[in-house]
């Protein structure tokens, strides 16, 4: 009996030690997994070197959206690719003895409108900026570089005089009170223009931030042109910050279109893109001044749109801050926006303590009924461009209260975004025209729409767009205004607020498709 009972006890012990060494076992995973997430022990991930390998959707895809800035295109087209698009608008701007001939319509209507337009050709150049390399690979940096000069052009043009910038061309009532192809408008375009009895200042300092950030990218390709640029941007921003006063204040009609919520954003984002162009110090101190303790809202995230500008300001210094000399990116100030974009960042990434609940049940953000996919599209590629910063000066991690996150994390956020917007949604269809099997077939646009030897007058074109067929022009590289919070679409002509694309659009697409084609490091300075 002694003997059992002692065998028993032993071979119990033996099984109690076994049970509390994997108890141990999966405490101790449980803490190292803990402090995987949550420690200060991350290690930096490899600096990528030149263009890795390409990814062939988002080549494919970014050659698309390429081409939806072509079929916008006003004026005398040169090496025109769009067999439906011919020259139009040639007389713009003649009211004023000024050539407004190129620039882009900015959507599916023959507006020319200025903020929204600057918006994009910035946009663009930080794209061209940060990922030229890796358009160079698929082939689309010549492509970007050739749209951008289109507005920029007509950018130099409406700035006839210091103080004077031409902001719209076109009226958008009578505009929208016809139905025809570009190449066959008749109506007038009146000119509409801010100056100091009518100041603009956030489109005044747009367009400064345009013409600055264009004047880095074709510095070493044409430096007469980078200089010229530089100066119509000095001049406008000094126009913009010393005659202050909204644009939807001096002209009230801009509100039924273009609205703006404020102009402070716009000083700051003109003056951090000025600093980058010259590396004048009095830019710097402007942001990191009063105009910062004015308008920087540091530590409370944003939407980057046409009409905000915060969040890419905030990534933009950022850059300052990862690679500056230590002289500029010690400043505590600068490191308010740092914060504040990892802020922006940790709202954005959807396993964080403060991600943000403004997304679909599939994950993509949703701000806004009226074009909902700019405001993902926008906030992946700043996602993708600030992931590359940290991955090019090797920091490990951005904390989101307490939780820690890598750059891939942020970067699986603007996969999922792109790829939501490619395919991989609900509809399994491609939001951006021209991509995939499955895309939209009725979108609001004028040239698509109307044959392109069809003969219209203003009226008569509106046949075109109640017909109940697809467009017999297809508009590659739309990207359209996208699904509704529930996730659903209707393809129609007359829903504007879901099937009308943009030029603005097309530009953060083509920043975030830019910053996916392959693997890259970002240049430390854009000089």
């Amino acid at each position: 009996m002694g003997e059992k009972s002692g065998s028993r006890g032993w071979f119990g012990w033996f099984i109690v030690s076994i049970v509390l060494a994997a108890i141990a076992f999966a405490i101790a995973l449980t803490v190292k997994q803990k402090m995987h997430k949550k420690g200060s022990d991350f290690e930096a991930a490899p600096v990528p070197g030149p263009p890795g390998a390409v990814t062939q959707k988002y080549a494919d895809a970014l050659k698309t959206a390429m081409q939806f800035l072509e079929i916008q295109k006003a004026g005398k087209l040169v090496n025109n690719k769009i067999s439906w698009r011919g020259d139009s608008a040639l007389k713009d701007g003649s009211e004023a003895n000024l050539d407004l001939s190129k620039g882009m319509y900015d959507a599916g209507d023959h507006i020319k409108f200025g903020f929204p337009m600057a918006f994009t050709a910035t946009v663009l150049s930080w794209t061209i900026l940060e990922y030229g390399d890796q358009m160079k690979v698929v082939n689309q940096l010549e492509p970007a570089q050739d749209s951008l000069k289109w507005i920029t052009d007509y950018l130099i043009n409406a700035h006839p005089s210091e103080n004077v910038l031409y902001i719209q061309v076109g009226d958008p009532k009578a505009d929208h009170a016809c139905w025809d192809r570009p190449e066959d408008m008749t109506g007038k375009r009146p000119l509409t223009q801010v100056n100091t009895s009518a100041p603009g200042t956030e489109v005044a300092a747009e367009t400064a931030a345009a013409m600055a950030a264009a004047s880095l990218v074709f510095k070493s390709t044409d430096s007469e042109y980078s200089s010229l640029l530089l100066k119509h941007s000095k001049q406008l921003f000094t126009f913009a910050d010393k005659h202050r006063e909204s644009y939807s204040v001096s002209i009230p009609d801009v509100q039924n279109f273009y609205n703006s919520t404020g102009y402070g954003d716009e000083l700051l984002w003109a003056a951090s893109w000025l600093y980058h162009a010259t590396g004048e110090r009095s830019y710097f101190e402007y942001v990191t001044g009063k105009n910062g303790e004015d308008f920087a809202n540091w530590g409370s995230p944003t939407w980057f749109s046409w009409d905000n500008k915060l969040a890419g300001t905030q990534v933009l210094l950022s850059r300052v801050n990862f690679f500056g000399s230590k002289d500029v990116s010690s400043s505590n100030v600068l490191q308010k926006y740092r914060k504040s974009a990892e802020a922006v960042m940790c709202g954005l990434l959807p396993k964080s303590p403060t991600a943000t609940t403004s997304r679909t049940d599939n994950g993509l953000i949703w701000v806004s009924d009226w074009n909902a996919l700019q405001h993902p599209v926008a906030s992946a590629f700043l996602a993708v461009v600030y992931s590359d910063y940290m991955l090019s000066s090797r920091t490990a991690k951005i904390s989101c209260d307490g939780d820690n996150y890598r750059p891939s994390d942020l970067r699986k956020f603007a996969l999922s975004q792109a790829d939501y917007v490619l395919g991989n949604n609900p509809l399994k269809m491609s939001y951006l025209v021209g991509y995939g099997d499955k895309y939209p077939q009725y979108v609001h646009h004028r040239g698509a729409s109307i044959p392109a030897d069809a003969t219209t007058g203003c009226k008569d074109g509106f046949k075109w767009l109640k017909l109940d067929k697809p467009n017999p022009n297809v508009a590659i590289g739309a990207l359209v205004g996208g699904p509704f919070r529930n996730e659903s679409f209707i393809d129609s002509r007359n829903n504007s607020m879901q099937t009308e694309p943009s030029t603005y659009n097309s530009a953060v697409i083509v920043g975030l498709l830019s910053g996916l084609v392959t693997t890259s490091s970002v240049a430390q300075s854009f000089t």
